[in-house]
Order: C-alpha cells, then structure tokens, then sequence
C-alpha cells in the first residue's frame, strides 16, 4: 500500500513518493512532457528516438493542445458551451478546424523536421493555392516572378521593372560565388540600402518584407540584409518546388502534425495519458521540478510521476516561471464561399500589412481552407484571421480582415495572453515553449523547436539527414 516515504509494487520501491499517492504508470521516467501541442509532441518523439522513456499528459481528451483541429462538437462545446452547431453547416465528422491557423512553408524549417524525423509517413499534404497581399483593401497576389510581376497591379510598369531586377538579384545570389554578390557585402549593408539601391518604393517594401520574407516588423530594415535574401530565396525556391505558392497544408488539418509525433514517440515506447489532469508541480528545496501529481479521472486515485526534466506548454507552469509577451485575438469564420479577389481559391493565405490599416503597428493574418483539405464539408470554407493585440478592442482591430470574409456564417471570436518562459530551463528543470504568435506559418514555430532542443538536449538538431530532400511526398 502506499506510506508517506514508499511505495512498493512487486519488487519496485519508490521513497519519494508523496504521502497517499500511487506511482502513476511506471512512476519513474526520464522526461515528462505535459500538453500536445505540436512544440512538445516533437519534443516527445525526439526524446523517444533517443532512447529517452517518456510520459506525455494533456489535459484534453484529444492530441494537439491548443493547436488541434476540433469538429463541430468540440468547436462549439470549446466557444458556445451547450449550443449545438446549425444543421445547415454540414455533418460533424466533415469538420477539423484549427485553433491556430498556420501554413507550412515547403522548404522550411519544420518540413526539414518533419523529413528528418520521418513522420512524413504518417501525413498527406496538399499545396496551398495562393499567397496575398492586401493593398487599399482589395487582395492582391503576391508576384514573385518576373512574368507574374509583370501582371501584377501592386505595382506601376517602371516599378514592376525595378522589382524584376531585385528578384533575379536574389534568386541568383550564392554566397560560394563572389559575382553573385554585386555591389553589397550583405552581410553587414541593412536590407534598406539594398531596397534603395534597386530604387523600390515603400509600398514594394511592404510586400517583400511582410508578405515575402514574413518579417514581423520594419525593424529588419535596418538588420543586414543577408537575413531579408536568405528568407526571400526559401520563399522562392518552396514556389519552385510546388507552383501555386510556397505553402503546404496537411490533409485534415493541423491537429495531424502533433498526432504524427505523437505516433512516433509511442512507436519507441512513449507512454501517452489523454484527459487526465496536472494537479501539482513538485518542486525539491532547490527550486528543480522532480516530479508531478494527477488524480485519475475514473476512480480519483492520488498518483505521482518523477522524471529530471519536465517539458510543457505554459498553461501547466506557475505564473513566477512566465512572462507575459504580448495578447493575440484570433476570429474563426464559416463561410459558404471563397474570400473575394482571390481567383475562388479553395485555399489561401492572406496578409493585411500593417500599413494597411490606420493604427496598427502589426500585420493582420488569414489562412483560408476548405474541403479540398478534408477540413469542411463540401461547399463550405474556414477563414482564421490573426493578429497581435495593441488595444482594447481587438475586434475592431481585426475588423478589416472579417469584412473580407463577410458574409460570415458563424464566427468564434478568442483573444489570448501570449506567454514565454523566463528561464532556460537547466536551473529548475521546467523546460517550457512560448505561446503561439499571431503569425500564419510555422517559421516562427520552427525556432521555438530548435531553441527548445538546445535547452533540453544540449546540442542543436542536426537536420541534414533528409534535409536535402524537400518533397514531402518522398
């Protein structure tokens, strides 16, 4: 039975279990990971491959944490508590909205994770249709070709021409080949002496920044350039490799990635607990996190695990190991047809620069989906508009992107703190990620994983194991 110093179960004995409480599965592993969410499901696989014994919790009873993909049920049960969905919108199994719309850039950091842990093999992807911009409120495609810059109405025919030259300046930069380089050491020249150079004017700035190289402010103009080509080439050559844009989407949406990584820790012996909840942190004299506390759900048993390191989202953490970065307000529409201007794009990604809406200092996101990605039911679309919170009406501050959407079926409106971890982790074992921005790709995603792999394994993560390979299909 259980004592205030051990617990005995056949031949195991445990002394540092907590007064009236049961080991929790095997009680003692080497990590335990608390929420599954896409950032600690990657976590937990990674941890598993290296051999690594893994307790993964959520508190839900479905993968994904705050970026699964739910059906109407738990949509409604999640916004509208004991409101049932209209039947007009279609069956609930044809639905898996995302909490947090985000796109995939095709060659990008997370596709190289995905490669170079093989959970490709567990997820169908399909190509997004577009990528826009909006300009005097009207979305515009982004050009990124001279033939499609040509077209394009962003820009003026003698602008058009200068943009042409800046792109096959980018695309034919190669830091092994000194001609490429022109007139700029680009790694020390700010991004705003190459745009001057190449006489692009503010509104063609606005576009290969925010839309192009996905910068989340003008900051980056006075940054050396080498970071503003570097991302302009991944979103070129992504275009390259798949057409329509450079974004990929995963076929049933976004809550497939955590559940693939998932798949994968459990495969090298992850242990997986969904709908049980985190009663306590335990912490030592030091102030290192050694273990856990739950309670199980059927029979209120008291049951503990210990590990040496505890990974997490922030809602599992104490407030003294957060700090508060900012709040994001994201607003899911239902619609019946395809956002305007966008040529009826089964799905897209739109960005509404800041510069775009008086007052605003940050862009304003949409990911548009459908049925093509198995996300709706047919002749229905998803629109998930973002941005980060700068007043005390977000509402209005997105109400640009939701009159694109209009008419609007059903809304759900959720405006939350984004929140990081103050410390590293190695002082008190709490090894936490940050809050989802507002941003509508994993870029930025991406970097929390790799920042995240440093504080925990120690070293970076070595993608070049399928790196090279960036077809997803492969």
């Amino acid at each position: 039975m259980v004592s205030a110093l051990i617990f005995v179960r056949g031949y195991q004995a445990y002394d540092w279990m907590p007064e009236g409480h049961e080991p929790l599965a095997d009680g003692e592993y080497d990590a335990i990971v608390l929420g599954t969410g896409l950032k600690e499901c990657i976590m937990s696989g990674l941890l598993a491959v290296n051999g690594k014994k893994v307790l993964h919790i959520d508190r839900n009873n479905y993968y994904g944490g705050d970026c699964a993909s739910v059906n109407l049920t738990n949509l409604y049960a999640k916004f509208r508590p004991g409101q049932d969905a209209p039947v007009s919108l279609g069956q609930n199994r044809d639905f898996n909205v995302d909490l947090i719309p985000k796109f995939l850039m095709a060659c990008g950091k997370l596709v190289k994770i995905l490669l170079h842990t093989k959970v490709t093999r567990y997820l169908e992807f399909k190509n997004v249709d577009g990528s826009y911009v909006v300009k005097n409120g009207k979305p515009q495609k982004v050009p990124v070709t001279g033939e499609e810059a040509l077209r394009s109405s962003l820009m003026g025919m003698f602008e058009k021409r200068r943009f042409v030259k800046f792109v096959k300046y980018v695309d034919a930069w190669d830091e092994k080949d000194p001609k490429t380089f022109g007139k700029f050491d680009i790694n020390t020249a700010p991004m705003k002496d190459v745009y001057k150079y190449y006489g692009l004017d503010a509104n063609t700035q606005t576009f290969v920044g925010h839309a192009i190289a996905l910068h989340l402010d003008d900051s980056y103009l006075e940054r050396p350039a080498r970071e503003t080509i570097d991302r302009t080439k991944l979103y070129l050559y992504s275009l390259e490799r798949y057409g329509k844009s450079p974004y990929l989407y995963p076929i049933y949406g976004l809550g497939g990635l955590p559940e693939g990584f998932s798949r994968l820790c459990a495969i090298h012996g992850g242990t997986f607990m969904l709908a049980r909840p985190v009663d306590e942190l335990l912490f030592d004299d030091s102030g290192k996190c050694w273990g856990i506390k739950s309670t199980d759900p059927e029979d209120g048993t008291k049951q503990a695990a210990k590990a040496p390191m505890i990974i997490g989202d922030p809602s599992y953490f104490p407030s003294e190991k957060l700090e508060m970065t900012g709040k994001v307000i994201r607003s899911i529409c239902i619609l019946d047809h395809p956002i305007a201007n966008t040529k009826d794009s089964e799905s897209c990604q739109i960005i509404i620069p800041a510069k775009e809406v008086p007052g605003k200092n940050n862009d304003i996101y949409i990911c548009v989906i459908s049925a093509a990605h198995c996300v709706t039911a047919k002749g229905k679309w998803i629109a998930i508009a973002s941005t980060e919170v700068e007043t005390d009406d977000p509402i209005k501050e997105i109400s640009s992107a939701l009159s694109l959407c209009e008419p609007i079926l059903e809304r759900f409106d959720e405006c939350v703190d984004r929140k990081a971890p103050i410390g590293a982790g190695a002082d008190d074992s709490c090894f936490i990620s940050k809050s989802y921005d507002a941003t509508s790709h994993f870029e930025t995603v991406a970097n929390d994983v790799l920042d995240m792999h440093v504080r925990v394994f120690g070293t970076e993560l070595d993608m070049t194991i399928n790196a090279d390979s960036t077809n997803v299909d492969e």
